[in-house]
């Protein structure tokens, strides 16, 4: 719809009158028309350097704006050095606050809307239309190459960024392959300090004693109640952890659980507690760093929220289509372990690679950690699985868990992480670019977008309860 036909509702009238008062010429594309740009978009195709983006950064001096297109990746280094300034993302509160003044969803990429120096990559000019995101994932704004240099004539032009294509991480089934990319990114830093932590890192830390013990139930195919109770319960903490779980509003059990027995028996069951105490174990294995993007969601009420939306799925699916439910609650539990571990193998790159992620939301963060490192947490959470011994499915669920074409034996896991984790970020329970779920994705798991959206609805209504389990865990 052209602006001389009057307001649309798909975009803010905010955007609309600072648009119009310009004299800009443009159309609001929304509605049907928007799906073969979001398919565009997803496709990581060249000509969807149409799409534009903005990201807001900010220093000691002030903020700035960046134009970019939608499929790239912004390189901090190369923009700080050429306008020799140290910028980092703002804030997710701050970004959240400046997108509703302007009564968006996320910032707009309209740079009159703000009182703020903008730069402009130059892979911008070569599109003789151009689609704004104006803040909500139902529409853009469409304008020629014309009106768009009208729009950003006095910004600073610059070339910035990098397409995402290539930094697209190619994760194999083959265990050496994924080594020999693990060894080619610690050779890239040629610090023999650095290929040592790796090599230990990978052997290293120990598993916990209690994490042995289970693991070692967990094959015995005559294991019962009585020996998990006696495991778990010879580690005090993970008793109480373990009761607290059962004991949690979220499960809603009769009467009170006073026991690891009670909470096998009458609220959890014997899958589900015996890959809970794992994961919880696990979990408290390696450290949580203290740094980290602005605004990332806490790593375990990330952790908690995520295998509560494996569960979900999980019943959801056809009962003939179900993986183990206990598997697929550890995959969640532990799907960000490699998170901890990054910071173990590349303390000096930790920063960077947190700061590169802030100046970069639009970006998956798995092609940050490949364009810096060479290698992602996901072939690093995996690999240490794999060193651990720990079930296959688990190990093929956090290294493949961004690459749903996967098609192993185990993909199922991987995939209905992929599904969790990204319909998580479209109702904003955690952050990451916003995609629409592919809908062949969810064929396969026997799922519909009206399945996702009950399990993330009830996500939502226990959120509270989730966030109690989750501090229970971070103390």
């Amino acid at each position: 719809m052209d602006n001389s036909l009057g307001g649309d509702m798909s975009i803010s009238n905010q955007i609309q009158s600072c648009l119009t008062e310009q004299g800009i010429q443009f159309t609001i594309i929304s509605g049907e028309a928007v799906n073969p740009l979001h398919q565009l978009r997803s496709a990581n195709e060249v000509s969807s350097n149409a799409i534009v983006t903005m990201v807001v950064l900010e220093d000691s001096i002030g903020k700035a704006q960046v134009l970019m297109p939608a499929n790239s990746f912004l390189d901090l280094t190369r923009l700080c050095e050429a306008l020799g300034r140290n910028f980092q993302g703002i804030t997710q509160e701050a970004s959240t606050r400046l997108a509703e003044k302007h009564g968006a969803e996320k910032i707009p990429a309209i740079p009159l809307l703000n009182d703020i120096p903008t730069v402009v990559d130059k892979a911008l000019l070569n599109s003789e239309r151009l689609y704004l995101e104006v803040g909500n994932s139902e529409s853009y704004l469409e304008l020629s190459q014309q009106e768009f240099l009208k729009l950003v004539e006095t910004a600073e032009t610059g070339d910035y960024c990098i397409p995402t294509t290539n930094l697209i991480p190619q994760s194999s089934a083959d265990k050496e392959s994924n080594v020999k990319q693990i060894n080619q990114a610690v050779e890239q830093f040629t610090s023999l300090r650095i290929q040592q932590r790796l090599e230990q890192t990978l052997e290293m830390p120990p598993l916990p004693e209690t994490a042995e013990r289970i693991i070692q139930l967990r094959i015995n195919p005559e294991a019962g109640v009585g020996e998990l109770a006696e495991v778990v319960e010879k580690d005090p903490s993970l008793a109480a952890q373990v009761v607290s779980w059962a004991s949690s509003p979220y499960y809603a059990a009769p009467g009170t659980i006073k026991s690891v027995h009670d909470a096998v028996v009458r609220v959890l069951g014997f899958d589900l507690v015996i890959n809970l105490a794992l994961g919880l174990s696990l979990g408290k294995t390696v450290e949580i760093p203290d740094d980290g993007p602005h605004g990332i969601t806490p790593y375990w009420q990330q952790a908690v929220c995520s295998a509560a939306m494996m569960e979900g799925l999980v019943k959801a699916m056809s009962p003939d289509s179900r993986p183990s439910m206990g598997l697929a609650y550890l995959s969640g539990l532990l799907h960000n372990y490699g998170y901890l571990v990054l910071a173990h193998i590349f303390p000096p790159y930790f920063s960077l690679i947190n700061r590169y992620i802030e100046a970069n939301p639009h970006v998956c963060h798995v092609h940050v950690e490949h364009h810096l490192l060479g290698v992602t947490r996901d072939q690093i959470g995996g690999a240490l699985m794999e060193c651990w011994n720990m079930p296959e499915e688990v190990v093929s669920a956090l290294r493949y868990q961004h690459s749903p074409d996967n098609d192993g034996e185990h993909a199922v896991y991987s995939q209905l992480l992929h599904v969790a984790t990204q319909a998580m970020i479209n109702a904003g329970l955690t952050q990451g670019p916003r995609k629409q779920l592919d809908t062949s994705l969810l064929t396969t798991l026997t799922l519909d977008a009206d399945d996702v959206e009950a399990v993330i609805q009830r996500l939502v209504e226990s959120k509270d309860d989730l966030m109690s389990m989750a501090r229970s865990l971070e103390r």
